[in-house]
C-alpha cells in the first residue's frame, strides 16, 4: 500500500523531481531523423553480481564520478561537494525487465536513485531520500512531458540504507510494474498515462547514481524535495550496488526509430550487427578486483597458492636472516680488526708521546750518562753527580774496602760504590 499525499503535495514533488531525474540525451529522435542507431543487450538475461565481478567500459558508461568496490558490491559515494557518480549501460532494451539490488544512501539531502532512460525522454524511476529511512518514491515520464503533477508515489520499504532489498520493474508494452523484494507495489496500465501518450515505450538504458538534492546551489523547490540542505561534513554518503539483472524481450542487436512519433510501433529490430561483449555472468573473462578473482577460487586451490606463497615467503625469510646474520658476523669481525687498528695506533701515539717526554727531559738535563750493567747502582751515582764513568770491561766491583756500604750482602758481604 502506498503512502497518500495531497494532490498539491504530489503537484509538488513531481515538478520538483522533474530537475532531479537523469534526464539528458545526446539525440533525441523526435527532433531529429539522423540520431544512431541504439546498441541492443542482445542476449535475453544479462545478471552482474558486483561483488564477484567489476563493470567493464564495453558494459557501462560512467558518466559522473566513479565507483569503487568492496566486500558488498559497487559503491556509489559521495565525498566532497560535486561527487555524483553515476553510470548507464551502453546497451538498450525494449521492454523486459530491471532487477537491482541495492542499499540506499544516508544523509539529508542525498539521492539514490535507478532509472530507465530512453533517448526521446521515456523515463522510469526508483528514488530514495537519505533523511527518508521508511520510504521509496516511483516515478515515470513520457517524453519528457511535465504538464501532469499525478505521476509520483510513495511506498513504505523496511530500512532501505540497512540493507539490501531487490528492486524490480516489469515493463511491457501494456503496463508498467513495480516490485519490492517481489511483491508489487504499484501498477501502470498503458492507457492510464495520459492515454499512452506518457507510457515509457521507447529502448531505454539502465542508470545507477547518488546525487546531493540539498547542494545549498540548487533551486529552494529541489533542496525541499530533497529532505533538506546536505552537510558534506557529515560525508561520505554512500548508495552500494550488489547486482544487477536485466532482460531484453526484444531480439535485436540494435534497435532503430522508424519516426518521430516516439511509438514503440515505429521502433525497427535489427540484426545487422555483433552482440556487444558483456561482462559479469554472460563473460567468460568477467573484469575483476583482486579480492574478486581470489574469492572465486575453488578452496583447494587457495591452499595451494597460500602453500606456495607461504613456501615462498619463508624461503625468502630465510635468506634474509642468513644474509643478516653473514653481515651481522662480517661486521662484528670488521668492528674487532678496526678497534685492533684504533688499539695499535693509540700505543702508537703513546709510545711517541712517551719518547717525545723522554727526548725532552734528556735535553734539559744535559748530556746523557752512560751506566754499565756491571757497575749497576753503583754507576748510577756518577750520573747524580753529572760525572761519566770509564767503561771497564769485565772487571769486578772492588773490595767493600774501597767504598761505603749501602746495602749488606745476604751472604756476608757488603756492595758499595766504586770510588776514584
Amino acid at each position: 500500500m502506498y503512502f497518500s499525499t495531497t494532490a498539491a503535495t504530489f503537484a509538488l514533488f513531481s515538478l520538483f523531481t522533474v530537475s532531479l531525474a537523469q534526464t539528458f540525451t545526446s539525440c533525441n529522435p523526435m527532433n531529429s531523423t539522423t540520431c544512431p542507431a541504439d546498441t541492443a543487450l542482445g542476449v535475453a538475461n544479462y545478471t552482474i553480481d558486483f561483488t564477484q565481478s567489476m563493470m567493464t567500459d564495453t558494459v557501462w558508461n560512467a558518466t559522473a564520478g566513479s565507483v569503487t568496490y568492496g566486500d558488498d558490491g559497487a559503491d556509489f559515494t559521495i565525498n566532497v561537494r560535486g561527487d555524483a557518480p553515476t553510470v548507464q549501460t551502453n546497451f538498450y532494451i525494449f521492454f523486459g525487465q530491471v532487477e537491482v539490488w541495492l542499499k540506499t544512501a544516508k544523509g539529508q539531502g542525498i539521492v539514490s536513485s535507478i532509472v530507465l532512460e530512453s533517448d526521446d525522454l521515456d523515463e522510469v524511476d526508483w528514488e530514495w531520500i537519505g533523511g527518508n529511512d521508511s520510504y521509496v518514491q516511483t516515478n515515470y515520464f513520457g517524453k519528457g512531458n511535465t504538464t501532469s503533477f499525478d505521476r509520483a508515489a510513495w511506498y513504505p520499504v523496511d530500512d532501505p540504507q540497512g540493507g539490501f532489498h531487490n528492486y524490480t520493474v516489469d515493463w511491457t508494452a501494456e503496463k508498467l510494474e513495480w516490485f519490492i523484494d517481489g511483491q508489487s507495489i504499484r501498477v501502470l496500465n498503458y492507457s492510464d498515462a495520459n492515454g499512452g501518450k506518457n507510457f515509457p515505450q521507447t529502448p531505454c538504458n539502465v542508470r545507477l547514481g547518488i546525487w546531493a538534492g540539498g547542494d545549498p546551489a540548487n533551486a529552494n523547490g529541489t533542496i525541499e524535495w530533497a529532505g533538506g540542505e546536505t552537510n558534506y561534513n557529515d560525508s561520505p554518503y554512500t548508495m552500494t550496488v550488489k547486482k544487477v539483472r536485466v532482460t531484453d524481450a526484444s531480439r535485436g542487436t540494435e534497435y532503430v526509430y522508424g519516426d518521430e512519433t516516439g511509438s514503440y510501433t515505429s521502433i525497427k529490430v535489427l540484426n545487422d550487427t555483433t552482440p556487444i561483449k558483456l561482462d559479469g555472468e554472460d563473460s567468460t573473462s568477467a573484469a575483476k578486483t583482486i579480492k574478486q578473482k581470489w574469492n572465486g577460487l575453488p578452496q583447494t586451490t587457495k591452499y595451494i597458492i597460500i602453500g606456495v606463497v607461504g613456501g615462498v615467503l619463508l624461503i625468502v625469510a630465510s635468506v634474509f636472516a642468513f644474509c643478516c646474520i653473514r653481515q651481522r658476523r662480517a661486521g662484528k669481525h670488521e668492528r674487532l680488526i678496526e678497534d685492533a687498528k684504533y688499539e695499535k695506533n693509540a700505543a702508537e701515539v703513546l709510545a711517541y708521546r712517551a719518547d717525545m717526554t723522554k727526548m725532552r727531559f734528556d735535553k734539559s738535563k744535559g748530556p746523557s750518562v752512560h751506566v754499565s750493567p756491571i757497575i749497576g747502582n753503583g754507576g748510577a751515582a756518577f750520573q747524580n753527580y753529572g760525572q761519566t764513568q770509564p767503561m771497564m770491561g769485565g772487571m769486578r766491583s772492588p773490595a767493600p774496602q774501597y767504598g761505603h756500604g749501602h746495602n749488606v750482602n745476604p751472604f756476608g758481604g757488603a756492595r758499595g760504590y766504586q770510588k776514584f
